[in-house]
C-alpha cells in the first residue's frame, strides 16, 4: 500500500488550520495540526512529518523559536519547513531561522499547493538519496567477490547518485516559477563579489540591476496566481535571452522582482542591456483568456561598491534606490559611482530600520502618555492616550516618532512597534492596579499595516486575555485616510475589537474631507480632529470653520469629538464655544513617561 507524506501545520488561528487543511486535502498527504509551537514539537515524534507549514506568530515561541528547535534535533532537523506570513519583512528572518520557503498572507491555494508539492519533492529526494547511500555502501560489503557485476552495479548507482544530487542543487538554487537562480543562490554569488571588492581582487566594478515589474500585482490579483505565474516564466525567460550567462547573473529576487548581477563592462554594460530590456519589454505583450495586457518595468542599478558589506545591504539600497524613483515617476535609472548614489542618506535610511530593530531586541522603547481633558465638566478619572520614544542608545535622549516612524514604514517593521507599545502597554496596566483604577480610556495608535493584518486584532484580544485587562478601557485610533483607503480590512479589524469592548476612534479627521459620505458605514465610537485645524483656529477663520463643520457632522453622527494640539486658552474658548467634549495638547498636559 502506497504511504502518503504527512504535512504539520502549525497555526494558533484555528480558521487558518481550516483553510490550509483544506487545501491539504486536496493533495495525497496525511494531515496534522498543532495550534502552538509546543504542541508542534511534541507531535513531530508521533507523527514524524515529511513538511511543516509554520505560522509566524502565535503565543508561546512564535514560529521562528519553533523552527530553530527543530533544525536543534537531531532526527528531525532535515524536515522542510516552510513559513507562513503576511509581512515581507518577516521573509529574511524566516529564511535565517532555518526556513526553507514561505507563503504569503492571504493565502492563495495554488500558491500553496506548488510550493508544499516542490517541497515534498525536494524532501523525498533527499531521503532516496540516503537510501541509496546506505544501500550502496551494504553492496560494497557484501559484493566484493563478484568484481565485474559490483562494477557495473556501482557504475549504475554512482551516476543515479550523480542524477539527485544535480537535481537537488539544482532545486537548492533555482525559482521553481522562472527556472532562474532564486535568492539563497544570488545572496551567495553577491557575497562572494564583495569578498572580492573587499579584498581588493577584483579588477571590475560589479553592477547590481533591480527590475521590478509595474502591472504584476494587476494581472495577478484579476486573473489570478497561475497567470501571475506564467506572466513571470515568459519574462524570465526574455530575460535570460538578453543577458550573457558567462558575465551576468539572472536571478528572480521576490515577487515580482529580479535581480541581475553585471561583473564587467560597467555602466556601459548596464546601458546597453536596458535599452535591449526596453526594446523587448515595447515588443512584449501578454495574453491570458483572449486578452492582452502591455508591460512596463522600472528599472535601476547601482555599482557594489566597497561601503557595502552584505547582500541585504545592497539590496535594501537598491529596493530604496527602486521606491525613490517610482515615486518620482522616474522608471529608468543608472547610477555610476557612490556619489550619484547619495549614499549617506540611503544609509541614514537603513541605520534608521537597524536602531529600530535593536530598539526592540534591547527595550530601547519607552512608553509615554498624555492626557485628555474634558471640556465641559470635571471628570473623575483620566483618559490617556499612549505615544512612543525611542531612547538613543549613546546618548541617551528621547527621539520622537517623527525621526523614525517613517523609516519603520518604510521597511514595513512599523507594525513590531504597534505590536510592542500594545504589549508593554497592557503589561504595564496589569502590574500597576493602582493606575489602573485611575482611569477611564487608554487611547494607542495603530498604523496602517496593522490595520492590513489579518491576525493583528487577534494580537489585541490576545494581550487582553493574557493580562486580564477590560477591552472597554481601550480605544484605538485608526487614521482617516487609512480607514477610508482600506474599508474592508478596517470594518473587520473594527468589528472584531467591538466585540471585546474595545472603542474605535478615527484620527486626524479631516484630512479626508471630501469622504464623510462614507463614515455612517464605519462602526467608530469618536471623531479626534486633525491638529492642523485645531492650533491656529484662533486665527485663521477657514481652520475655524473647518472645525465648526466637523463638529456639526460628528453631532449629526451622535459622536463625540476630540482637538488635539490645543496650545493656549483662545483655543479652548473657540472649542467650547463650538460644542467639543474634549481637548488634549501642551496647554493641558506635557507628555510624561507612563
Amino acid at each position: 500500500m502506497k504511504q502518503f507524506p504527512t504535512v504539520l501545520i502549525v497555526d494558533d488561528v484555528p480558521e487558518n488550520l481550516r483553510v490550509l487543511q483544506e487545501v491539504m486535502d486536496t493533495l495525497d498527504c496525511q494531515i496534522a495540526v498543532a495550534n502552538s509551537g509546543e504542541r508542534a514539537l511534541e507531535l513531530l515524534e508521533r507523527t514524524a512529518p515529511c513538511l511543516v507549514l509554520l505560522d509566524v506568530m502565535m503565543g508561546g515561541i512564535d514560529g521562528f523559536e519553533t523552527c530553530r528547535r527543530i533544525r536543534s534535533h537531531p532526527v528531525h532537523k532535515d524536515i522542510p519547513v516552510i513559513f507562513v506570513t503576511a509581512l515581507e519583512d518577516e521573509v529574511s528572518r524566516g529564511f535565517e531561522a532555518g526556513g526553507n520557503d514561505y507563503i504569503s498572507k492571504p493565502i492563495r491555494i495554488e500558491e500553496v499547493r506548488a510550493r508544499v508539492q516542490h517541497q515534498l519533492e525536494k524532501f523525498q529526494l533527499v531521503n532516496e538519496l540516503r537510501e541509496l547511500t546506505s544501500h550502496l555502501e551494504e553492496k560494497v560489503r557484501e559484493r566484493t567477490a563478484d568484481l565485474n557485476l559490483l562494477n557495473r552495479n556501482l557504475r549504475k548507482e554512482v551516476n543515479e547518485r550523480r542524477y539527485m544530487q544535480d537535481r537537488l542543487k539544482y532545486l537548492a538554487q533555482h525559482d521553481f516559477v522562472t527556472q532562474l537562480y532564486n535568492r539563497d543562490a544570488l545572496d551567495e554569488h553577491i557575497s562572494y563579489l564583495i569578498s572580492g571588492i573587499q579584498a581588493n581582487t577584483s579588477n571590475h566594478i560589479p553592477y547590481f540591476v533591480l527590475i521590478d515589474i509595474n502591472e504584476f500585482r494587476l494581472i495577478n490579483d484579476s486573473c489570478g496566481c497561475i497567470a501571475g505565474d506564467e506572466l513571470l516564466h515568459q519574462l524570465a525567460i526574455m530575460m535570460s535571452e538578453l543577458v550573457d550567462p558567462q558575465r551576468d547573473f539572472c536571478a528572480r529576487l521576490s515577487g515580482d522582482k529580479f535581480a541581475i548581477v553585471i561583473s564587467q563592462g560597467g555602466n556601459e554594460a548596464v546601458e546597453s542591456f536596458f535599452r535591449l530590456l526596453q526594446k523587448a519589454i515595447q515588443q512584449f505583450s501578454f495574453v491570458w483568456d483572449e486578452r492582452k495586457f502591455r508591460m512596463t518595468v522600472t528599472q535601476v542599478a547601482m555599482p557594489i561598491t566597497i561601503d557595502m558589506v552584505s547582500f541585504e545591504q545592497v539590496v535594501m539600497l537598491a529596493d530604496e534606490l527602486c521606491y525613490t524613483s517610482k515615486k518620482s515617476g522616474i522608471h529608468s535609472k543608472i547610477i555610476k559611482n557612490a556619489q550619484d548614489l547619495a549614499y549617506e542618506e540611503h544609509r541614514g535610511n537603513l541605520n534608521w530600520g537597524l536602531r529600530i530593530i535593536d530598539g526592540l531586541e534591547k527595550d530601547l522603547f519607552e512608553i509615554h502618555f498624555q492626557q485628555v481633558f474634558s471640556l465641559l465638566k470635571e471628570e473623575p478619572k483620566k483618559k490617556i492616550e499612549i505615544l512612543v520614544r525611542l531612547i538613543d542608545e549613546d546618548t541617551g535622549k528621547l527621539i520622537y516618532p517623527n525621526d523614525f516612524i517613517r523609516a519603520a514604514e518604510r521597511f514595513g517593521i512599523v507594525s513590531k512597534i504597534d505590536r510592542w507599545v500594545i504589549r508593554h502597554t497592557m503589561q504595564r496596566m496589569a502590574e500597576n492596579s493602582d493606575l489602573w483604577e485611575t482611569i477611564d480610556q487608554v487611547a494607542l495608535n495603530v498604523s496602517a499595516l496593522s490595520v492590513r493584518q489579518a491576525n493583528f486584532a487577534e494580537f489585541i484580544v490576545e494581550q487582553l486575555t493574557e493580562f486580564q485587562l477590560d477591552g472597554s478601557k481601550f480605544c484605538f485610533e485608526i487614521t482617516e485616510t487609512e480607514a477610508l483607503n482600506n474599508f474592508a480590512d478596517t470594518r473587520r479589524f473594527m468589528s472584531l475589537l467591538h466585540e471585546h469592548g474595545c472603542a474605535i476612534a478615527l484620527d486626524d479627521f479631516g484630512t479626508g474631507f471630501s469622504s464623510f459620505a462614507y463614515l455612517m458605514d464605519l462602526p467608530f465610537d469618536l471623531i479626534k480632529i486633525d491638529g492642523m485645524f485645531i492650533k491656529d483656529m484662533h486665527l485663521n477663520e477657514i481652520h475655524y470653520g473647518m472645525v465648526d463643520s466637523i463638529v456639526k457632522l460628528a453631532k449629526m453622527l451622535d459622536k463625540p469629538v476630540v482637538a488635539e494640539f490645543v496650545e493656549n486658552q483662545s483655543i479652548v474658548d473657540k472649542l467650547k464655544l463650538l460644542g467639543v467634549e474634549w481637548g488634549q495638547g501642551y496647554f493641558f498636559h506635557k507628555p510624561e513617561k507612563l
